[in-house]
């Protein structure tokens, strides 16, 4: 990507009504646009980084046995009144409208009954089973708070999978099974050390379940650790759950996290309720069991910003960043012939660049180069053509160092 080509442009300041770290420095380098409170568009840099994600979450969620489907954001009234879940007083952040015709339509917040109503058309023998589907889709909640940026959002993406299963041991093995791929998932992302499968309510789902909370000072909940024996707890459910994991409130250290991710075990509470059921092997009919799984696509996206950020702006995990070089160029011609030959060089290597190329002075690149928070700037200057070397600047350390070009490949192949 040549900057000169972009459409947007870095900021220096961000809208004044945006209280959030995380979407001030999002707006400023020119990943997201906000539309309203919890509203925000992603730009094609912003929308770089979200693929990037799904990416890590595709490959893991495919490597247990995933299907990826879409569904769709329109919801009927009567599939969620079977679980009473169409009730504004079990669930409350229902976006809901209606057709021309009258007739009444939710937008979705979750998929659970959706999934369960479509798969009911497919499963009807314990042959059939287990089957575990997933999706990437933007969610709608009609959230009463909307003031930390893009980690809580009326309008984001997620990534929800169910799996429906035969009996509660098959469902507790994969139940098990998506924990392990969650916490691959965190540690590609870069957060993996601070996040912590945590004991904690399941709200409008099931009374209890598992959430994914990574240490974060920008983050809504408190959690209490006992690191030693690596529990975590939710502090809403803090009474109820050290009574079952056997640890005293003096042992555990609170915590200030973000939700990253969240597991339910149902049972076979959706099955009995609107009555899908399957053939066992003796023929007798029995209702499916199911686990639902989600990770916040653009809430990790949030997170991520708020961990990693310092003063001068945001730093990329090398895995998710947009690209992996802020190629900059200074001088006249010359640096400008060798900034174009080397920019097509890593392309064709398969080495993401952002090409400053734009008529700026050396500050504003550099300036834009940290607040965008690329991995890695090399610069391009006349004062380095005679011995032809590159600077090469770590985004996380601000150490610059001059490489050759053979170097330069080696750090960056």
């Amino acid at each position: 990507m040549r900057l000169s080509q972009n459409f947007t442009r870095t900021l220096k300041d961000a809208p004044a009504d945006e209280v959030a770290r995380n979407a001030q420095l999002l707006i400023r380098a020119g990943f997201v646009y906000k539309v309203m409170a919890g509203v925000y568009a992603y730009t094609p840099l912003g929308l770089r980084v979200l693929e990037n994600i799904k990416q890590i979450v595709r490959e893991e969620m495919n490597a247990i046995g995933g299907q990826e489907l879409i569904m769709t954001n329109l919801q009927s009234k009567e599939t969620w009144e079977a679980t009473t879940r169409w009730d504004e007083k079990i669930v409350d952040i229902w976006f809901k409208t209606k057709l021309q015709d009258g007739t009444d339509i939710g937008l979705a917040w979750s998929h659970e009954e959706p999934i369960m109503e479509m798969m009911q058309q497919y499963i009807k023998s314990y042959k059939d089973l287990p089957a575990k589907v997933y999706q990437f889709q933007t969610k709608l909640r009609n959230e009463l708070r909307a003031k930390s940026g893009i980690m809580r959002g009326r309008e984001f993406v997620m990534k929800d999978m169910y799996s429906l299963h035969s009996s509660a041991e098959d469902l507790e093995a994969f139940y098990a099974q998506t924990i392990e791929a969650y916490k691959r998932c965190y540690e590609r992302f870069g957060i993996g050390e601070d996040t912590y499968v945590t004991f904690a309510s399941g709200g409008a789902f099931t009374r209890f379940s598992h959430e994914f909370q990574t240490i974060c000072d920008a983050g809504e909940d408190i959690v209490y650790l006992h690191r030693g024996k690596n529990i975590a707890v939710n502090e809403e459910v803090l009474e109820d759950a050290i009574q079952e994991l056997g640890v005293s409130r003096e042992e555990m250290e609170p915590v200030k996290t973000a939700e990253v991710g969240n597991i339910f075990n149902f049972g076979t509470e959706k099955g009995e309720q609107m009555g899908v059921m399957y053939a066992d092997k003796d023929g007798v009919q029995k209702p499916v069991y199911l686990g639902s799984y989600g990770i916040g696509i653009t809430r990790v996206m949030g997170v991520i910003v708020e961990k990693f950020a310092d003063d001068k702006g945001i730093v990329w995990p090398l895995t998710i960043a947009p690209a992996k070089v802020y190629l900059v160029q200074i001088g006249g011609d010359g640096s400008r012939i060798k900034a174009d030959e080397l920019y097509d060089e890593l392309m064709g290597r398969g080495v993401e660049v952002i090409y400053d190329d734009r008529d700026e002075r050396p500050g504003a690149k550099f300036a834009d180069a940290e607040l965008m928070g690329i991995p890695y700037r090399v610069t391009v200057s006349d004062r380095n053509l005679a011995e032809n070397k590159y600077e090469f600047t770590p985004r996380n350390s601000g150490e610059t160092v001059l490489l050759t070009h053979d170097e330069l490949l080696g750090k960056l192949n």
